[in-house]
């Protein structure tokens, strides 16, 4: 089965869209030229969180939901979740 993710905004988060039109007329005020400009300003996105488990002095792993090599209800492999190498500086 699918997992369901949350939606990415808070559904009452405000929306604004401002349309500006400019018009100017020529000399004659027989042709009026017309601008159109749209700003929109969106819902701000919902954090992100994950969980990372530092598998040893080099390697961080994220804590997924899945066993690499395990199979899913859906019939397929589970891949390996994502790694990070640490990288020290001197």
């Amino acid at each position: 089965m699918p997992h369901k993710s949350a939606p990415p905004t808070t559904a009452a988060a405000k929306r604004k869209l401002t349309i500006t039109l400019e018009l100017k007329p020529d000399d004659d005020r027989k042709t009026i030229t017309v601008s159109c400009t749209a700003k929109s300003t969106l819902a701000p996105t919902n954090p992100v969180v994950t969980s990372l488990y530092v598998a040893d002095e080099e390697n961080v792993v994220e804590m997924v939901p899945q066993i690499h090599g395990q199979f899913g209800f859906d019939g397929m492999e589970q891949e390996a979740p994502p790694s990070l190498k640490i990288i020290k500086f001197a």
